[in-house]
């Protein structure tokens, strides 16, 4: 009776905190920087700021993510419940059915936003929408195939911009592909975090699967397959620029990797997921260099 009394009392407060501001804030700030540094121009040679559809797309890209963060809220309260108790917004402060109302709204705004710009890029609005509510029913409960669809989710948000204006740029699939691999370092960590609810609620996440120093051992595997990756695509683009800032931020990432093997408490996954955050919006202001 009581949760059911303090869920009338729903404010602003509320529907941001459960949007994530700062996620949806470094979403927005990659995609524009990809579009000023490294598409530079649109298909008839103006520059990219002066294209309100590029605008559009990005505010379709934040609704999407903001729907994606509600229904995965929706469909976690019991285990949010167990993992972070003082954070639950569902149930508390905002009813289940107005999550869903909003979660209904704006991926349906975000659809025909992407249908504004372009047919094509509502499928992929429409695409992204669909696979975020099904990764929140179910993929996110299996080892390792949630985490890559929301990786693979976060990459393509900088590809998309590239996808919008048909221009096929190396340096795009670059911060695309740093995107992915960051992000789905941070989604097994945030697993790690939450294996204790995860657990008590029959998922099967890596943690769960492989145990706690294995799913460490999947980490630097995915970390090394990373580096490889980015040096592969620097060395072909061949920018002095880049060698330096990378340079500089494989020190930061080697730091992150130390922090991670040492790492043995909740709190511990805590900071590194928010050192992760860090590292991600270091490398989306190496753009500016190029």
């Amino acid at each position: 009776m009581e949760v059911k009394a303090i869920a009338k009392n729903f404010d602003l407060w509320s529907l941001l905190k459960i949007s994530r501001p700062v996620n949806l804030f470094i979403l927005a700030f990659a995609q524009v920087m990809t579009a000023v540094f490294l598409v530079e121009t649109n298909q008839q040679g103006l520059p990219v700021l002066q294209d309100f559809k590029l605008y559009l797309l990005i505010l379709s890209t934040v609704m999407v993510a903001a729907a994606g963060y509600m229904i995965n809220d929706y469909y976690d309260v019991k285990i949010d419940f167990v993992n972070k108790p003082k954070e639950v917004i569902i149930g508390r402060s905002m009813k289940r059915r107005v999550a869903l109302l909003y979660h209904s709204f704006l991926n349906f705004t975000a659809i025909g936003l992407g249908w504004l710009i372009s047919p094509r890029i509502a499928l992929v609005i429409f695409s992204a929408a669909f696979l975020l509510w099904l990764y929140s029913n179910l993929l996110k409960r299996l080892p390792f195939i949630g985490n890559f669809t929301v990786a693979l989710l976060t990459g393509s948000s900088i590809w998309l911009v590239s996808f919008y204006y048909q221009k096929s740029e190396l340096l795009v699939l670059t911060y695309a592909i740093f995107a992915f691999f960051i992000n789905l370092i941070r989604e097994i960590i945030k697993d790690i975090e939450d294996r204790d609810g995860d657990r008590r609620h029959g998922c099967k996440t890596l943690p769960i699967v492989l145990g706690f120093r294995n799913t460490k051992k999947v980490i630097f595997a995915i970390a090394l397959i990373f580096v490889c990756s980015i040096l592969l695509v620097t060395f072909k683009i061949n920018n002095p620029k880049l060698y330096y800032y990378f340079g500089i931020l494989s020190i930061l990432f080697m730091i992150f990797l130390y922090r991670i093997y040492t790492a043995d408490r909740k709190k511990h996954f805590t900071q590194l997921s928010l050192l992760n955050k860090a590292l991600m919006f270091a490398g989306i202001l190496s753009m500016i260099f190029l």
